[in-house]
């Protein structure tokens, strides 16, 4: 804004330094303002030949129209400052309301505690008293007194014939109501007592007000939201379960009946999927209750049906719990100026029982329920929200809603994968004796007939049966989110390149040979942005395996290997998140008819709390970079929090085959598996904290200097050429710690024809969304765009010559495609004790994503 204003004020005293005061006609501003929409910022002699043009524009001096594109572009930053405002200001004032109601309900909270606390006190008191009676009749009747059963007694007679409702319908009314009432004290009341979530902060660029049950049966999450939709659409949204709910498999009405308050009551029967293949999926038999308040809130609220309440059943279904969901629902309110302000509840009891017991922290977590549900539904509602708002299309030519389907293929392919309903056509194979690795067929024409219709090339058809191999596996003292990032930026560390060549001519669709399961070197990997979602909690990128054709000579294969892969659960600092990363070979046209065969990587915690290192603690497994820890703690860093962590990591890999080479394929499953488990394992234990030093300090890859002398020589350098000092550090403070924790980003990269990072501080790797390790992959000429790295590599030269140069602020991209703005930055030399040339240093000031 400061040079928004300055601007104008430039153009003023222009005006008045000349003297001349021009008053445009509307055919004047007409010619300006069509020249402005297409070229907001015209060169001089683009100005001159408007002149030559537009006639009407003749009696007017050119320095003048330059005056007036001046005044234009700074009343159009303002226009669009001031409708930022306005938004911003209307999702504060609505902020400010929904904060306000939850201080009430919190002082509500305090004051039933209060009271419930003074009345335990006297009833502690009465019962001291009663010990001193000699009667012994008196005590036992006060006792009954208060042991009162409250539940009514279970019906005990059998439930009627699945499907038919023989029941009244103000039976069926009176359960909604009830429900209603149930889930509206648990969302605005003090039915529950809420804590607030860990992590989660509300303000105006939250997700919302998130908050778990304390103390309650079941597992139960609330959240209060903002989001640009009208309730009707929210609520639409928010029925659709199988849209924004990854866990679920399928949602069936089986009847809709409408109520004499404008209301309508469904009997729903619900499917969801297994987290992971040591525990049964969930089926639920639901009343969902839609209705408008006095108020004009739109409520829709769900709960289980079972015999006590005299309702209609279900019958059970093979393979599945039967879970029960308590009184749960959405209150969507309108929101002034726009939008709706959202209450979510979800409490479910996921029957614990029916799983083995290191697995039931994952239906006793609040906070994994939190993440997978409630949250998941606000984080849905405002990406929807976004892509209305800004309908534009992105990666690869896509549009958001198109993107969005293929981040659903991806998962609901791999949680069919993972659960294999005999419903759907899978069946197992035989064991070969060792039951760490399951195997899955399924030759059902409903299955294979997409795949080959999409390949209706001219080409044989690639396969007519598909085989799951899949397994799953605790690990113990490694956050998810690091062991998936390691997994994501080094493939090569596990997976083989024979089988990723199998898998793409699959997809070609072209003449192919079995591979034999061998570990192999990988040409190299390039990540391409495809999409993310608005927190950038999960991204979506495309895979570019490069120069693989050489693998193996029988293959009819191009030299480029292409991945369609999706990644979310990466942020170490989301409390009780799922880690998880599934891909699946794609051909490079990419059409959006193309059959998605995911395979993939699935790591769930198994603890409350998630360890709180640094996000960027990764180990390369080959030169083994160690960072101690006072140069890899982040600020908030609480390392009092180094308990031992648990997960679960599901594993699962399909692969496209001829039925007649199921056994071939069978046993190279089994192996490829095998060895994946094998590299995890190893993986998991390098990245242990057991194995990162205590000390600070870092031991380095080979071919670079020590770190401490690396600081030492970008500190000197910097002195030299600048005439300033980088850094202000105290005696006792090394240079490297220092320059660690500088509020700047720091990056070095190398004196190569093509550039390559080769050492970060914290913020610069924070910047870079990267590791250590993985930096070394990352070229200079990535982080810029076209105009970036013109203007980069033309003033490159001069830093050679004179030893530094200055870059004005712009815009430059992080690993996973961000864009990064930054206020200005600086490029020298780095020489070494010898004075010859080491690297080139940059430094970002006052960076942070736009």
């Amino acid at each position: 804004m400061m040079a928004v204003t300055s601007s104008c004020k430039e153009g003023t005293k222009i005006a008045m330094d000349n003297g001349k005061y021009v008053r445009y006609t509307p055919e004047q501003v007409e010619a300006l303002e069509r020249l402005y929409h297409e070229c907001p910022k015209p060169s001089s002699m683009r100005r001159q030949q408007l002149i030559r043009e537009c006639p009407i524009l003749s009696n007017i001096e050119p320095k003048q129209i330059k005056v007036w594109f001046q005044n234009r572009r700074c009343r159009e930053k303002q226009r669009k400052e001031a409708s930022r405002l306005q938004a911003v200001n209307r999702k504060l004032t609505a902020m400010n309301k929904l904060l306000m109601e939850e201080n009430d309900r919190l002082q509500k909270q305090v004051s039933q505690l209060v009271y419930e606390n003074s009345y335990f006190r006297q009833q502690t008191q009465n019962t001291t008293l009663a010990t001193t009676d000699t009667s012994c009749e008196s005590v036992v009747t006060s006792g009954q007194h208060h042991l009162t059963p409250q539940h009514p007694p279970r019906d005990a007679s059998p439930a009627g014939a699945p499907y038919v409702l023989l029941f009244l319908h103000s039976r069926l009314l009176s359960i909604a109501e009830e429900t209603l009432t149930e889930f509206l004290s648990k969302a605005t009341g003090t039915a529950v007592e809420w804590v607030q979530m860990p992590g989660m902060k509300p303000g105006p660029d939250s997700i919302g007000i998130v908050a778990i049950s304390h103390g309650r049966s079941g597992v139960a999450a609330r959240a209060c939201g903002l989001v640009g939709l009208d309730p009707t659409r929210v609520a639409e949204i928010l029925k659709d379960r199988p849209s924004w709910y990854r866990d679920c498999r399928a949602v069936d009405v089986i009847n809709v009946l409408s109520t004499g308050n404008g209301g309508t009551i469904e009997l729903l029967y619900m499917q969801l999927y297994a987290p992971t293949t040591l525990a049964p999926a969930r089926d639920f038999w639901l009343l969902r209750y839609t209705s408008v308040m006095e108020d004009g809130s739109l409520v829709v609220c769900e709960r289980s049906l079972n015999n006590t309440q005299n309702g209609p059943s279900m019958p059970p279904a093979a393979n599945f719990v039967r879970a029960e969901l308590l009184p749960s629902g959405y209150l969507i309110r309108p929101c002034e100026g726009g939008g709706s302000i959202i209450h979510i509840v979800d409490h479910m009891d996921l029957e614990p029982w029916s799983v083995p017991e290191v697995l039931r922290p994952l239906y006793e977590s609040s906070t994994l329920l939190a993440q997978k549900t409630t949250m998941a539904a606000l984080r849905h509602l405002r990406q929807i929200s976004q892509e209305i708002s800004q309908p534009n299309v992105t990666g690869w030519g896509r549009r958001p809603a198109a993107l969005r389907a293929l981040s659903q293929k991806l998962n609901k392919g791999f949680n069919e994968a993972v659960n294999g309903f005999a419903d759907e056509g899978w069946s197992m194979l035989e064991s070969d004796g060792v039951d760490d690795v399951t195997l899955l067929v399924n030759s059902s024409p409903s299955k294979m007939m997409g795949i080959n219709l999409s390949y209706g090339n001219g080409f044989p058809s690639m396969g007519n049966a598909i085989l799951c191999a899949k397994a799953s596996m605790l690990l113990q003292n490694v956050p998810p989110a690091i062991l998936l990032r390691f997994l994501r930026e080094h493939r090569s560390e596990w997976a083989d390149s024979g089988i990723d060549a199998y898998s793409a001519a699959a997809v070609k669709a072209g003449p192919c040979g079995l591979p034999v399961a061998r570990g192999g070197s990988f040409g190299g990997q390039v990540i391409l942005p495809l999409a993310h979602t608005i927190e950038h909690e999960e991204f979506m990128e495309v895979i570019k395996l490069e120069n693989m054709g050489h693998y193996r000579e029988d293959m009819i294969m191009p030299g480029d290997i292409f991945l369609l892969q999706l990644c979310s659960g990466v942020d170490e600092n989301a409390v009780g998140t799922c880690a998880e990363l599934t891909f699946a070979p794609i051909d490079a046209s990419f059409s959006d008819d193309a059959p998605i065969i995911p395979s993939g990587f699935r790591i769930i915690p198994l603890d409350s709390g998630m360890d709180a290192s640094s996000p960027n603690r990764t180990l390369d497994l080959a030169s083994t970079l160690e960072v101690g820890a006072a140069g890899n703690r982040s600020t908030g860093d609480n390392s009092g929090r180094n308990g031992s962590t648990k997960s679960v990591m599901t594993i699962a890999f399909q692969f496209v085959y001829e039925i007649h080479l199921q056994e071939n394929v069978a046993t190279m499953a089994r192996q490829y598996v095998r060895s994946i488990i094998a590299s995890v394992q190893r993986v998991a234990l390098a990245l242990s904290p057991s194995n990162f030093g205590s000390h600070a300090g870092f031991r380095t890859p080979p071919g670079t200097p020590e770190a401490q002398t690396l600081a030492r020589w970008i500190c000197q350098s910097y002195r030299c050429y600048l005439g300033v000092e980088l850094l202000e550090y105290e005696g006792s403070e090394s240079i490297l710690k220092t320059l660690w924790h500088h509020t700047d980003a720091v990056l070095c990269c190398s004196l190569k024809a093509l550039p390559v990072f080769t050492f970060a501080n914290q913020a610069g790797l924070d910047m870079l969304e990267t590791t250590l390790v993985a930096l070394q992959d990352i070229s200079l000429e990535k982080i810029f765009d076209d105009n970036g790295r013109k203007a980069l590599f033309a003033e490159f030269p001069q830093v050679m010559q004179q030893g530094f140069m200055c870059v004005q602020g712009g815009i430059c991209l992080s690993s996973m495609g961000r864009p990064i703005s930054y206020e200005r930055a600086v490029a020298w030399k780095v020489v070494n004790d010898e004075e010859n040339a080491h690297c080139i240093c940059f430094m970002f000031v006052n960076w942070s994503f736009v």
